[in-house]
């Protein structure tokens, strides 16, 4: 029996794994130089959680979680997304009892029952970020800088921040009479009347057509927001406005769960068609006082490696001038003896920091040279019994082609070796 990966899952191998990785690590990067710190999370938690924390109306609960009873007889859930179980962490572990805001990064896995599509799959990666405690418009745009930084230094250049507030509790309370007022004179199936009771606001987000023209006159909350929210979402603006950071604001903008309030936002990219949504997020005041918590508010955002990686080959960023994890060097031994030779040697240059590889089996010079260009490895370098004996080789430069005579000393660690690959490196 031949096996195969499960149906919608998204996974990666070689040599688009390295793609995939060069992505989660700039995303990675870019939170942790604006000091979010990591949080290791489980990828199954109480299901209670996620209906309690993501909201019961929305299709994240009702349609797309996985959800099993284990042998204890308890109801658990794979994540759907990582904002419940970060909150749930910092409340068990009294993070918020230091020093604010908390400020944590998480990835990795994720889980969705959704119909499988591209950019759409049924286990995703993420990368997220939670800045919990404080209220700064500041804050916000922090968090939406990081976001930007992570997208800018892979190269992106073609996606768009949309931003809206969702407003304060005073804001939505007056905004929920009027929609409910204007929903009550629509033409509404009984099941989105239902859904409009739990959650109005999702019918903004409706695809049908029929229910798109009905809403085209619907109240929106932006005019709805107090003084307060107003000044607060006017700074958060300003600011993004000061950094150089291009943003529109969606009047209309719904985001999949229902603990978002105040700022509110969604990067886009024009190139994945449907699923354009490359990462999101906003504040969420309330959540952690629903979850047993202190009543602290919070940010933060999930940016899906998935769809960054098909943003990312859509531009044609990953070119020449962004290598990689690629090798440094791949060597070209020829006989036994010169194999061992290599394999030593191998482990000099790894200590030293180049990543470097070897032909193994017994290959032909031409056989062995195959490997090294199959490898991607920047440079090549044939060991023979002259090149062993003599301590010097010919290190080959697999996209030029120019080859440059090198000494090979393992007195000195193969120190000439290794500067002149990181120098090539700088070059």
């Amino acid at each position: 029996m031949k096996f195969q990966a499960p149906k919608g899952v998204s996974e990666y191998y070689p040599p688009r794994s390295s793609a995939f990785e060069l992505v989660r690590d700039e995303l990675i990067a870019a939170a942790k130089v604006s000091g979010f710190s990591l949080i290791e999370l489980p990828v199954f938690e109480d299901t209670e959680l996620f209906t309690r924390g993501v909201g019961a109306s929305t299709d994240v609960v009702t349609k797309e979680m996985y959800t099993f009873e284990d042998r204890g007889g308890r109801s658990i859930t794979l994540r759907p997304e990582g904002t419940a179980g970060a909150m749930r962490a910092v409340i068990e572990h009294g993070l918020d009892k230091g020093q604010l805001p908390v400020k944590i990064w998480y990835s990795g896995q994720f889980f969705r029952a959704e119909r499988p599509q591209a950019g759409r799959y049924r286990q995703f990666y993420q990368v997220g970020v939670e800045a919990i405690g404080l209220q700064d418009p500041e804050i916000d745009v922090e968090v939406i800088a990081a976001a930007d930084r992570g997208f800018k230094n892979l190269g992106l250049k073609r996606y768009r921040l949309e931003i809206t507030s969702l407003g304060d509790a005073a804001s939505r309370s007056a905004h929920r009479k009027e929609l409910d007022l204007f929903l009550a004179g629509l033409d509404l199936d009984e099941a989105t009347r239902v859904r409009a009771q739990l959650n109005p606001l999702r019918l903004f987000d409706d695809k049908r057509d029929s229910i798109r023209s009905q809403m085209a006159s619907a109240p929106l909350l932006l005019d709805f927001l107090t003084e307060s929210s107003r000044s607060h979402f006017h700074k958060v603006q300003e600011l993004l406005t000061e950094l150089g950071i291009a943003f529109t604001i969606n009047e209309r903008m719904v985001r999949g769960l229902d603990y978002y309030t105040g700022t509110t936002f969604e990067f886009v990219h024009p190139d994945l068609g449907s699923q354009s949504g490359i990462g999101g997020g906003g504040r969420y005041d309330g959540l952690m006082g629903e979850l047993g918590g202190a009543d602290l508010s919070g940010i933060g955002y999930g940016i899906g490696v998935d769809r960054v990686l098909l943003a990312c080959e859509a531009e044609g960023v990953f070119g020449a001038e962004k290598a990689l994890d690629s090798l440094d060097l791949f060597l070209v031994p020829l006989g036994p003896a010169t194999k061992r030779f290599g394999v030593v040697m191998m482990q000099g240059l790894r200590a030293s920091g180049v990543k470097v590889d070897m032909a193994y089996g017994d290959r032909s010079l031409k056989g062995g040279m195959k490997a090294a260009d199959r490898s991607g490895a920047r440079f090549s370098l044939v060991i023979g019994d002259e090149e062993s004996s003599s301590g010097q080789a010919q290190v080959k430069n697999m996209k030029t082609g120019e080859v440059q005579s090198i000494k090979i000393d393992p007195s000195d660690n193969y120190l000439q070796l290794s500067r002149f690959i990181f120098d090539s490196k700088v070059r």
